[in-house]
């Protein structure tokens, strides 16, 4: 009998019950969220890295600022073999870079490009300032824009030695941010318009950007061979590794007009990284994101403040044609004590600037142009394709248009074909 009762004593077993699928749901819900979580994290640690590792200067404190919600950035390129300390590069990225010894090319900002970015949405516009207009420059009398830079830092160097300062790396310090305020300084002053932000880039960051973007496309009307930058491509459409990258953008011996030409390389290798930048998927992989982070710790200073990386998320923006490269124009060429340089119509430029990206300007951004014709490439900006050329005595050509005045092919994705 107690036998019985303790046979009958115990519950019966439960059948175990399949999970629900509000249960699943559930469960899924909080991996999904705390994956990211972890993913946040994980970008706000890469933001954390670049802000706080890439080089920033106070070079625009209390400069005067764009209206309308509209952003102008100053691009510049130094032809400089040195590092931010002023240190050599090693010979063996010289040799890699094509560049010769690091005694050449001084600090001279052998690129200058205005990116101005409208408030609201409406198409970008991109000037490039060829570096041998001769203009004002502030505190130096008039000289190449491009020497405005080198100039204010050997003079403040010179003036820190003066009162003692002995220390190598705070005279290249101090000195390269008194360069970099006259170097804007005299863009501003010419061209009219405020600059909100810059970034400076160093001779080696083409060749950086290039290998970290894992190449930039670019399209070339005609094979070029020159044996001074080391540019040796074919015809077409390619990809450029860093190294073919520096000596795509630095060609001018073997173009028709030179350096002029070599401004529409520099904006070509532009529009293509920006194509690259969003076609490559690098805000989604963390390899390729870290390697840009490490590229812009070598490379690249902007001013103090910037939110670099969020301002290259909106690069989106920026490709597909998306934006007008212009070339600002060249009167005639000319020679000041033996050197030759651009002879410029200050009040023409300024013109040039307020039409183009002024208040009324933006207002008819999307209307075409009355000017334009079948010629005009989409590559140049509206209405601009009778003064937008760097051509001598106001030659009516885009500088997306060649020699021969006839529009070449431009790549379906925003990259035109340039010599």
């Amino acid at each position: 009998m107690s036998a019985h009762r303790r046979k009958t004593s115990h519950p019966a077993r439960r059948p175990r019950r399949r999970p629900r699928p509000r249960r699943i749901a559930r469960t899924l819900l909080v991996a999904v969220c705390a994956l990211a979580v972890m993913a946040a994290a994980g970008a706000w640690y890469v933001y954390r890295d670049l802000a706080g590792s890439i080089g920033s200067s106070k070079a625009l404190e209390g400069a005067e600022k764009s209206k309308y919600g509209d952003t102008n950035i100053l691009l510049m390129g130094l032809d400089s073999r040195r590092d931010q300390n002023g240190e050599e590069l090693p010979a063996e990225v010289l040799d890699k870079l094509h560049a010769g010894s690091s005694d050449i090319g001084g600090y001279n900002a052998n690129t200058l490009i205005l990116l101005h970015v409208p408030g609201d949405g409406s198409r970008a516009k991109a000037f490039s300032v060829p570096r041998d207009d001769f203009v004002d420059i502030p505190g130096q009398g008039k000289d190449k824009i491009k020497k405005a830079y080198g100039l204010a830092k050997s003079k403040e160097e010179d003036r820190l030695s003066a009162q003692g300062v002995k220390d190598r790396r705070q005279l290249e310090r101090e000195g390269r941010e008194a360069g970099r305020k006259a170097q804007i300084e005299t863009v501003r002053s010419f061209l009219g318009v405020p600059v909100d932000h810059f970034a400076e880039l160093n001779l080696a960051g083409f060749h950086h950007l290039a290998d970290a973007l894992g190449g930039v496309p670019v399209c070339l009307k005609r094979p070029v061979r020159d044996t001074y930058s080391g540019a040796d491509f074919p015809a077409g459409r390619q990809m450029l590794n860093g190294q073919q990258s520096l000596a795509f953008v630095r060609q001018r011996h073997g173009l028709a007009m030179g350096d002029l030409d070599r401004t529409k390389r520099q904006q070509a290798f532009l529009a293509g990284a920006t194509q690259k930048l969003n076609s490559a998927g690098t805000f989604t992989d963390p390899v390729k994101l870290m390697k840009l982070v490490d590229a812009a710790k070598q490379d690249v200073v902007t001013d103090a403040g910037w939110d670099l990386l969020s301002f290259v998320k909106q690069a989106k923006n920026l490709s597909g044609g998306k934006v007008a490269f212009t070339t600002l124009p060249v009167e005639r060429f000319g020679r000041n004590h033996g050197e030759d340089i651009n002879v410029v119509d200050d009040m023409k430029i300024k013109r040039l600037i307020a039409e183009q990206i002024g208040p009324e300007a933006s207002a008819s951004a999307s209307a075409p142009s009355p000017d334009a014709g079948p010629s005009d490439a989409p590559g140049a900006s509206p209405g601009a394709s009778g003064a937008s050329s760097g051509a001598p005595s106001g030659a009516a050509s885009s500088p997306s248009t060649g020699a021969g005045g006839s529009a070449p092919a431009i790549d379906g994705g925003g990259i035109p074909c340039v010599d």
